[in-house]
């Protein structure tokens, strides 16, 4: 998530009322989760370990709760509770604005897009030309759709990220600032729901097609001319390379990369990341040739069993 103006580290500082350590006038320009930072961008990390990933990735600005050696180039927030500052900086930088239309005026909509009624269109929502949108569909701020999608009844797009922090007294969520971006002739069926980013963009590319009934978790990342069947869950953080086929109740891990070209098995679990260009079945997933000799050699072992 980057600010429209640039920050110092002062300025966040006093923000979140923290200490810091670098040059005051230090630039951040965004906010954003480990899996997406860039120059310029603030990361928060809370757990000794993943204080090393931090503070080597990418982000020059790091929300950490224990006094440390700052890396060259970069700056610390030294803070008690980074996943609460985190959070008071995406409501200060990227507040909730409630609705007061069922299609907001600051929302842009192509030539030749037509909207079925019941539709909900939020604040600042961009959609291209020739799309068409189904009635009950609903389309949370922010969202960016291209040209030629067609969303089918009671779809969801920009909910929130399903990310807790278990504490004593309850579950404590993670505010999200991100957005839904969907591609040009991109299609999704009835009833899915596609969650926004924490920071980043939950993105489906160019030409995917997407069954009923199928979720999309936060931040990830869909690539271009996927098939994906109904039911399918796709947790947090994943990265679908281009041409992937999920056929149907196919779940997956968060954080985990399906390669190009992949082939996914109905009923699968993808516990780890897989290879692109081959077929997968099964939990925990496998080759879907291994797997099935794998189960056809088990059914040999059990009637060998039962007649011996």
């Amino acid at each position: 998530m980057k600010f429209n103006n640039s920050q110092t580290l002062k300025q966040i500082a006093q923000i979140i009322q923290c200490e810091y350590v670098g040059d005051a006038n230090f630039s951040v320009s965004g906010i954003n989760e480990i899996h997406v930072v860039k120059k310029g961008d603030l990361v928060f990390v809370d757990h000794p370990k993943y204080y090393g990933k931090a503070l080597n990735s990418a982000a020059t600005t790091i929300l950490i709760n224990e006094k440390v050696d700052c890396p060259a180039g970069k700056a610390l927030l030294i803070s008690e509770d980074p996943f609460r500052d985190f959070n008071k900086l995406t409501h200060h930088f990227k507040p909730f604005i409630a609705a007061t239309a069922s299609i907001a005026v600051s929302a842009s909509i192509g030539e030749g897009t037509r909207i079925q009624p019941n539709v909900f269109i939020g604040n600042n929502v961009s959609i291209g030309s020739h799309c068409m949108i189904h009635p009950n569909v609903t389309i949370y701020d922010n969202t960016i759709i291209g040209n030629h999608v067609t969303i089918h009844a009671n779809t969801v797009l920009g909910a929130d990220a399903f990310y807790y922090k278990n504490r004593p007294e309850g579950f404590d969520k993670l505010l999200s600032g991100g957005n839904v971006v969907l591609e040009d002739h991109v299609d999704l069926g009835a009833s899915c729901t596609i969650d926004r980013g924490v920071s980043g963009a939950t993105t489906i590319g160019r030409g995917t097609k997407i069954d009923n009934q199928v979720h999309i978790g936060h931040d990830t990342v869909i690539g271009k001319k996927c098939l994906i069947a109904s039911q399918t869950g796709v947790a947090g953080c994943v990265i679908i390379e281009d041409e992937v086929t999920l056929w149907g109740q196919v779940g997956t891990n968060s954080g985990i990369t399906i390669g190009k070209g992949a082939v996914i098995l109905g009923q699968t679990g993808v516990t780890k990341s897989v290879d692109g260009g081959k077929s997968y079945f099964g939990t925990p997933v496998a080759e879907s040739r291994e797997k099935l000799k794998e189960m056809a050699a088990m059914k040999r072992f059990l009637k060998g069993r039962k007649n011996s």
